[in-house]
């Protein structure tokens, strides 16, 4: 995004799902979301998509997935889940993160040390992903920032326990939320998208960026 956040951000009266976890819906308004979604192509021209595998089985995800700042999250089969500067096929270092991000960041979790790295997943409509934990970093006590584009998903948040009790909620294009405190490491996933919902991926689909600390401040 080539200007600032100002003026450009509201949407509803933000919700506590939980102790640590505030959902801000339509935080972005159409043009920023406009703005961060060419900030995304340029991201990806700099850092192609690629699809990571479990570790254990080597199964792909269903999610596309790439990322933008000092160190970007990978999993493969050989080596597991992990953050590093570098693309696992490119071998070039990460791009850096867009001004609004940086901008998000500080709006959204003031106070915190800045994020290292931005998670960029694209959700095609079929895409799903399993209820997990953020627990690859190494400091736990700084928030994680979600910020959605494009169609609606069906996000799931737990507790701590994967089979406790959760509650689904619908993230549109704009919604950002934060789950920090004893939300930290809850267990959440998406349980599917809801396609048509958005006209602003052309050809549909959704596109989450997570924006976490990843060493300790």
């Amino acid at each position: 995004m080539s200007g600032d956040l100002a003026g450009a951000v509201g949407g509803a009266k933000p919700l506590t799902l939980q102790e640590g976890c505030v959902w801000y819906p339509g935080w972005l308004d159409s043009r920023a979301q406009q703005d961060l979604l060419d900030d995304v192509r340029a991201i990806v021209r700099a850092a192609p998509l690629f699809r990571p595998v479990m570790p254990r089985t080597g199964a792909p995800f269903s999610v596309m997935m790439t990322n933008c700042g000092p160190l970007g999250w990978v999993s493969d089969q050989r080596d597991g889940y992990r953050y590093q500067p570098l693309h696992p096929e490119t071998g070039q270092p990460w791009p850096p993160m867009p001004r609004a991000l940086l901008q998000a960041w500080a709006a959204l979790v003031p106070g915190a040390p800045p994020p290292e790295a931005c998670l960029v997943n694209f959700y095609r409509t079929d895409a799903r992903m399993g209820l997990h934990q953020d627990r690859d970093e190494g400091d736990f006590s700084v928030p994680v920032l979600s910020l959605s584009l494009g169609d609606t998903a069906v996000f799931r948040m737990g507790g701590s326990e994967r089979r406790g009790k959760t509650r689904a909620i619908k993230l549109a294009s704009g919604d950002a939320l934060v789950f920090g405190g004893a939300a930290r490491l809850a267990f959440h996933g998406i349980d599917r998208v809801l396609p048509g919902s958005s006209t602003l991926l052309k050809e549909g689909g959704r596109i989450n960026l997570t924006l976490r600390r990843v060493s300790a401040p």
